[in-house]
């Protein structure tokens, strides 16, 4: 079994995809994985839509292409996009951001979000979270109302053989830890 250190360094944005189908069960277990990370006071505010037919499929994807299709091209070649659309969080966690002005129910969504990719790399599978797309479009794809957002996009599927596994460029630990203070080793 895979430790959780060597999990997070396996885990990368991987920006090419086979044409392997991914298994439902899979899918599932990313799904759930998700479904199952903490939140503030257990808001959960988190719904997920996962695109797996076309054309569907397709017209997701063409709707996280960058300007002047300079960036996102990928995406068209991922088997699976799952949306995280952000549901209203409770009334203790809206009350409790307003007071502290930090946005909860973003954080949860992030911490499902990775809880979704780690699923993924421990069954094989290349995920990329993307922040970039045409939010309008996807939720009229989608029939999300308009009255919600979806924060993240996640790009799910096999790599291709002979994909490289990127070595992580990080900040150095002395650089990005301290103890008893900030700006203290």
């Amino acid at each position: 079994m895979i430790s959780f250190l060597n999990l997070a360094e396996l885990r990368q944005s991987d920006r090419k995809y086979s044409d392997i189908p991914v298994e439902t069960e899979k899918l599932e277990r990313c799904l759930e994985a998700a479904r199952l990370a903490p939140s503030a006071s257990n808001s959960q505010p988190w719904t997920f839509v996962a695109v797996n037919k076309n054309p569907l499929l397709n017209e997701v994807a063409k709707a996280t292409v960058g300007p002047l299709n300079s960036f996102n091209n990928f995406v068209t070649q991922a088997p699976i996009i799952v949306a995280i659309v952000m549901e209203k969080p409770k009334m203790l966690t809206e009350w409790g951001g307003h007071v502290k002005k930090k946005e909860y129910p973003l954080i949860d969504i992030g911490i499902a979000a990775e809880h979704f990719c780690l699923q993924a790399a421990e069954d094989g599978l290349g995920t990329c979270m993307l922040g970039w797309f045409d939010e309008q479009k996807v939720k009229d794809l989608l029939s999300v109302p308009d009255e919600k957002n979806i924060p993240l996009l996640i790009t799910l599927g096999y790599t291709p053989e002979g994909y490289k596994h990127r070595r992580k460029i990080r900040k150095s630990f002395d650089k990005t830890v301290h103890y008893n203070g900030y700006g203290k080793r």
